[in-house]
């Protein structure tokens, strides 16, 4: 089965920047630096000064100074390919710190777990970083062959994903259509064909308090995320599905939909959150 995922090959750091509208409060030498390890991924761990370069749109010479900062600090690694590169271990360390400050993760993989296991789904825990959901938690079924191979530190879009619609309509309104306005920016000509289904999705999740994603970011993948709101006001959300054969719209809707909405409910009462109140039942 294809889990194919999409591209989500990052805009020049210029135009982030621009679009979060933060250009005159931070350090170009930092925010180019970062923007250098977010290229790398699941689908490109290994990659050259030329990948670096027309992936960020920062000029080689640039590239070459922050690629031997970056080996300098352990951020990254030589891979055995010439002129290529890896995540280093210093990655890892912060990724350690991070993930072991969210209480969240603790309290969410019981349940998380025993919904994996009882209806042979997958069970993602997630946060925004820049413009995509960042996994914090994952949790499989360990006799299924049929989930996405996603884990902790995969990403999905904000626009295509069930995660991502999720988590767009807990935000205030205010929040919700700034950040909307920086997708917009940054996806270019294509927002017209993305946008239509992003705003239905909202839409429903802020109607029913979950929300689809059908073969939409994972090809033959279908998913159903529900919204999450930490007691510092950080906005989470958990997604449930597979394969788009075992996982219809309809077992969506009627059976994990409400799982996933228990669930929230008994994370948010463990840290002290809550689980925003569909407008209608």
């Amino acid at each position: 089965m294809s889990t194919e995922k999409n591209d989500t090959s990052f805009p020049p750091a210029e135009a982030q920047a621009d679009a979060r509208g933060e250009r005159s409060d931070t350090v170009s030498a930092l925010e180019r630096g970062i923007s250098v390890l977010r290229c790398f991924s699941e689908d490109r761990p290994v990659l050259g000064h030329a990948d670096l370069a027309r992936m960020t749109g920062i000029p080689r010479a640039t590239i070459n100074r922050l690629v031997a900062t970056l080996l300098s600090l352990g951020m990254l690694k030589p891979a055995q390919a010439a002129d290529r590169f890896m995540l280093g271990p210093g990655v890892v360390s912060l990724a350690r710190v991070f993930l072991g400050s969210l209480d969240v993760r603790a309290a969410a993989r019981p349940s998380m777990q025993a919904m994996a296991e009882e209806v042979g789904a997958s069970v993602y825990l997630a946060v925004r970083d820049g413009m995509e959901m960042v996994l914090i938690e994952a949790c499989r079924p360990r006799s299924s062959m049929l989930s996405a191979r996603l884990d902790v530190g995969s990403r999905a879009p904000l626009a295509n994903s069930a995660l991502g619609r999720a988590y767009l309509s807990a935000l205030p309104e205010a929040q919700r259509n700034q950040l909307v306005d920086s997708m917009r920016l940054l996806r270019g000509p294509e927002w017209d064909s993305i946008a239509p289904a992003m705003n239905r999705a909202i839409g429903e999740s802020k109607r029913l308090g979950y929300c689809l994603s059908l073969g939409e970011f994972h090809r033959e993948i279908n998913s159903v995320s529900v919204p999450l709101v930490g007691p510092d006001g950080e906005v989470m959300a958990l997604n449930g599905g597979g394969a788009a054969f075992v996982f219809t719209e309809e077992r969506l809707r009627n059976e994990l939909a409400p799982r996933l909405h228990d669930i929230a409910l008994t994370i948010a009462r463990d840290i002290g959150g809550h689980v925003p109140t569909p407008s209608s039942g």
